[in-house]
């Protein structure tokens, strides 16, 4: 899948079912959370600059390889 140079946005990553799978996968508790609707406007970018506070390094540059390819 192309990122958009990591500029795609949350919501078109969860309306693509390959993307949103990898999410499922890697992270199904965050689909279940109820603000993932209000994230839908937030780019990549946004979300791995927030995510880095919690989410290893190496389990986010291995979610956006998956995403690549997908």
């Amino acid at each position: 899948m192309n990122l958009k140079n990591n500029k795609v946005t949350v919501g078109e990553l969860l309306d693509y079912a390959p993307a949103k799978a990898v999410f499922q996968k890697r992270f199904p508790m965050v689909l279940k959370h109820p603000m993932v609707g209000a994230a839908r406007t937030v780019t990549l970018e946004q979300l791995i600059a927030v995510a880095g506070a919690y989410i290893p390094q190496r389990t986010i540059q291995d979610t956006l390889n998956e995403l690549q390819k997908v």
